[in-house]
């Protein structure tokens, strides 16, 4: 039986963790630091949370190197971790360099985006056991170190822990680059334990007017275009949604259209060469399958808002409403609104449990009525017969820079599923690492509104 009211965190029956995060995971903070690096002690393994392999050292080494056989190593990962903390206190961005060089970068990008290219639009991850955890992470926006404390609290990608992330590692925050480096490391160390998905952010329009290419400039230079370039080509390889342990649907913003329902049909009275969708005519929209999912381009620098590659789009941009039905998405100018309704149909015909989806912060959900906020993190959207949707944020304060007198304090959260089904949601809730480096915005955010509304569709690429 469907639901027509929002399941807040606090009605849920699933578990809510919250944990603190007043102190920065790598950088002790309780102390005067005088610039002098104190590697974190607690690294969570598999076998044993208590288990410690990271050296006391008094610093990181820097600048990093590329290992000479071109294979990662969990020491050259924790050395990366702690010369980005480093760096992000004690050098101007325009010294980022001096840690990583480019050749390094370049090897860095190089190696993942191998990876990524080679995954499928929808990564099925079946392999899980029943020693197995899998940890799902929503937006992280740049916020490194928020993302540093999140992977030492839910202890590190190892074997036996997968982390699924739904993307939008990028604008906003200070630290995008570095924040997507370090993902990408992981990816390369574990490939079949770590999964990045692609986000809204990861494209060419939104890293133009929140920030991304203007740090990446700033960051890197001469060089800037270049490592942008890279950068770009490789959120073309991220894939767009994954299946854990069958039961559980992730995506950026979730759910998408059919685009084979009918076909294509001529505008009467205009150039024969004038097409329009039938997967963008409103009294036509129906939910896409998997298959549709698997056959979509995702390789364009900004998901097309009109033509007939649209399941993109609406993979990345797409929110949930508690209106029933699938209808475009007029707030955004892209993707799609859909109702219970259409959870319900969702999970029924394709055997799921859970849809879990990212894509709105706290910004952007005070301005949707009906839905719960973000203020722990997650919301629980839709409860529906046959499962759940929820919405998961994991950046903490968020946006880094607020216009507003008051700050919206959020926290951030992450969920962790366990066997022996994968299908019970385990919310840890966390705030925001204090105190930030400080750190100019790389983007007007007095200007630029906060929630992705109101696109200018105009100066995305419109690639069919």
């Amino acid at each position: 039986m469907l639901s027509d009211t929002d399941a807040s965190p606090a009605t849920s029956s699933a578990t809510t963790k919250t944990t603190s995060s007043a102190k920065s995971p790598l950088l002790d903070t309780s102390k005067p630091s005088n610039g002098e690096y104190k590697p974190e002690e607690d690294y969570h393994s598999s076998s044993s949370p208590a288990q410690n392999p990271i050296n006391s050292n008094p610093g990181p080494q820097i600048p990093i190197s590329w290992p000479p056989n071109g294979t990662l190593t969990l020491d050259w990962i924790l050395n990366l971790m702690a010369a980005f903390e480093w760096s992000s206190r004690n050098l101007p961005p325009s010294d980022l360099p001096s840690v990583l060089p480019v050749s390094v970068l370049d090897s860095l990008i190089l190696c993942a985006s191998k990876i990524l290219h080679k995954e499928p639009n929808c990564v099925r991850i079946d392999d899980c056991g029943e020693n197995s955890t899998v940890v799902v992470v929503g937006d992280v926006h740049g916020q490194l170190h928020d993302v540093l404390f999140l992977l030492r609290d839910a202890g590190f990608p190892s074997e036996n822990r997968f982390f699924v992330f739904n993307g939008d590692y990028v604008d906003r925050g200070a630290w995008g680059l570095e924040t997507f480096l370090l993902l990408l490391a992981w990816k390369i160390f574990l490939p079949c334990r770590v999964y990045l998905l692609r986000g809204n952010h990861e494209s060419k329009y939104c890293t133009s007017v929140y920030g991304f290419e203007k740090e990446v400039m700033t960051k890197f230079g001469d060089h800037g275009k270049h490592v942008y370039r890279k950068c770009l080509g490789c959120f073309e390889g991220l894939p767009l949604a994954s299946i854990i342990a069958r039961h559980v649907y992730t995506a950026h913003g979730g759910l998408f259209r059919s685009v084979a329902a009918t076909p294509s049909k001529r505008l009467k009275g205009k150039k024969k060469n004038r097409r329009i969708s039938a997967g963008s005519d409103p009294s036509l929209l129906t939910l896409g399958s998997f298959d549709e999912l698997s056959k979509a381009r995702r390789s364009v620098l900004d998901p097309p808002w009109e033509g007939s590659n649209l399941i993109p789009g609406d993979v990345l941009w797409s929110d949930p409403s508690m209106n029933p039905g699938l209808s475009l998405n007029e707030e955004r100018g892209i993707g799609l609104l859909w109702g219970p309704d259409c959870t319900e149909i969702f999970l029924k015909n394709f055997d799921l449990k859970l849809i879990i989806r990212s894509h709105e912060g706290p910004d952007a959900r005070e301005k949707r009525p009906g839905l719960g906020g973000m203020n722990e993190g997650y919301t629980i959207d839709h409860v529906v017969e046959s499962g759940k949707l929820i919405t998961l944020f994991s950046a903490p304060d968020y946006p880094q820079f607020q216009a507003t007198e008051e700050r919206y304090n959020n926290k951030g959260a992450y969920i962790v599923l366990e066997p022996p089904h994968f299908e019970t949601p385990v919310f840890h809730s966390f705030e925001a690492i204090s105190p930030r480096p400080k750190v100019n915005p790389y983007y007007d955010y007095k200007e630029v509104i906060d929630s992705d509304e109101e696109l200018d569709l105009a100066s995305m690429v419109s690639d069919s």
